[in-house]
């Protein structure tokens, strides 16, 4: 999820298109709040891990 989001980051700043820049923003935040929660040992989605 974060890989996509940074993709996207960067596919909305060339193109300059403002929502790929936004999603791409809020899949990075997303993936990074739920790798930090599956390092803390907090099952995520039912897995004791997240990847």
């Amino acid at each position: 999820m974060i890989i996509l989001g940074v993709i996207l980051l960067v596919i909305g700043l060339i193109t300059t298109l403002h929502i790929l820049w936004t999603i791409g923003i809020v899949l990075v935040v997303i993936g990074v709040v739920l790798w930090v929660l599956g390092l803390a040992g907090h099952a995520v989605g039912g897995r004791r891990h997240y990847w």
